[in-house]
This record gives structure tokens, C-alpha cells and sequence, in this order.
């Protein structure tokens, strides 16, 4: 992971678009996923379960990402080009560092694959199942959110507008919570197998890297600079995160 990481760096300096890191970053957990199932010793049963359901999330969420880097080349991401004039004059070696902590999270997330992995108990038990129906609806949901904000932006009439439809009714970013959700389900298949339940961290750190620090923040702050006053009303009306019915003084 660490060496191809190094070579999408390499890529991204040649094409000045630091965005296809998620990209890759999306798709590397199929990877190791599929990794894990080949050398590990475990059930086959739960080797296969874990290698296609994570392939199944982790490459429509690279094909999604792929589409809008695609679209929007060479111009780069905004959070990127904001973290190239902060790290100037060593911006390029700084975002050498950056892709590879993007690596070594990609490895941590991935121990709840490997658990799964190694599991030698071929009978799918009851919390795997659980993981398995929660995982279900985070892919659902968030492939719903993509659509429909893929679907408001592709309207003419709608640029420069807030989308309000749909999921994104119920909250600013359906889609991230959804990606939460999907780690979540994520979690309760590893704790159906023998320290399953340690990977507790994967959950929990998802939640705080989209709240507080790559998720939730950068968009807010980047819908404010471009929608202004709507995207204030649409703040005060609807939820953050987690989903729920629209507050007094919303509008459908």
C-alpha cells in the first residue's frame, strides 16, 4: 500500500490533482480485502462474504469518486488546493506524507477484513448477519444520496443551488452518514468472529474524521463560500448528520 501510494503521489504531481488519493484510497480495501481472503487460513464461507462485500462498497465508492475527479479535471479539489498554498514552499513532500498516512489508514480500517478473514468457524452466526443487514443500508443509502445529488446538479436550473431533496431533506450530508453506517456494519461482522469486538476504533474514528475533520467541515465551509444565505437557511432547518425530519420553518 505504502509503495503504491507513493506511485499515485508521483501521478498526482504529474496531472496537479491531489484528488485521485480518494480515489485509490476508496479502492485499495478491495484490495486488501481480497488480500486477506486469499492467504488467510479461515472459513471459506467467511472469507468470501468479507472479500465481496467489501469489494462491492469499496469500488462503487472508487467508480463514484473516479466520475467526479474525471469531470472536474485538472481542476483540483478545493481541499487540496487549500493544503498546497498552507504547505508551500515544501508542498509537494508534504503531500508525499499526507498519501501516506492516507496508506497506513487504509491498513488500520482494514483489520476488521482480516479478523473476519482468519475466522475458522464456517457457521455465519447471528451478529454477523446484523453486521451484514446494517451494511446493506449504509451501501443503500449512500448510493440513494449519490444519485440524488448527482441527479439535482445534472438540472441546469439548479446551479448554484442547495440540494434539498430527497435524503438531503433529512440531512446536510446523507452520504456521510451513511459512509459512517457501512463502517458500522462493518464492525459488527468483525465482532461475530474472535476479537472482532477490538476494532471498535474503526467506527469510532470514522465518525470523528467526518465530523470534525476531512468530512463535515471542509463542505460546509466550502458550501458557505459558494451558496451563502441559502445554504444559512438550509443549516438552520435541517440536520448535520444524523438523519431526522426537518425543523420549523423548512420548506420541502
Amino acid at each position: 500500500i505504502s509503495l503504491l501510494m507513493a506511485f499515485i503521489w508521483w501521478l498526482s504531481e504529474r496531472i496537479h490533482n491531489a484528488g485521485i488519493v480518494d480515489i485509490c484510497w476508496s479502492a485499495w480495501f478491495s484490495l486488501l480485502a481480497i488480500l486477506y481472503a486469499a492467504l488467510s487460513d479461515g472459513a471459506l464461507s467467511r472469507r468470501i462474504l468479507i472479500a465481496v462485500i467489501v469489494s462491492i462498497w469499496s469500488l462503487r465508492l472508487a467508480l463514484h469518486l473516479l466520475r467526479r475527479v474525471s469531470k472536474e479535471h485538472p481542476k483540483e479539489d478545493k481541499r487540496y488546493t487549500t493544503l498546497r498554498q498552507e504547505w508551500k514552499p515544501n508542498d509537494a513532500r508534504k503531500m508525499l506524507i499526507f498519501f501516506q498516512q492516507q496508506g497506513i489508514s487504509n491498513v488500520l480500517l482494514s483489520i476488521p477484513f482480516a479478523i473476519v478473514a482468519l475466522d475458522r468457524n464456517p457457521e455465519i452466526n447471528a451478529i454477523t448477519i446484523a453486521g451484514v443487514v446494517v451494511w446493506c443500508i449504509g451501501v443503500l443509502g449512500e448510493s440513494l444520496a449519490d444519485r440524488q445529488l448527482s441527479h439535482f446538479k445534472h438540472d441546469p436550473l439548479n446551479k448554484g443551488r442547495t440540494c434539498q431533496v430527497g435524503l438531503w431533506s433529512w440531512s446536510r450530508h446523507p452520504n456521510y452518514f451513511f459512509e459512517w453506517t457501512i463502517w458500522c456494519g462493518f464492525y459488527w461482522i468483525a465482532c461475530g468472529s474472535p476479537w472482532g469486538w477490538t476494532t471498535i476504533y474503526c467506527p469510532v474514528g470514522m465518525l470523528y474524521l467526518l465530523l470534525k475533520v476531512t468530512g463535515v467541515p471542509m463542505a460546509e465551509e466550502q458550501s458557505l463560500a459558494s451558496r451563502g444565505d441559502e445554504y444559512r437557511q438550509y443549516q438552520k432547518t435541517t440536520n448535520k448528520f444524523f438523519p431526522g425530519p426537518r425543523k420549523q420553518g423548512g420548506t420541502a
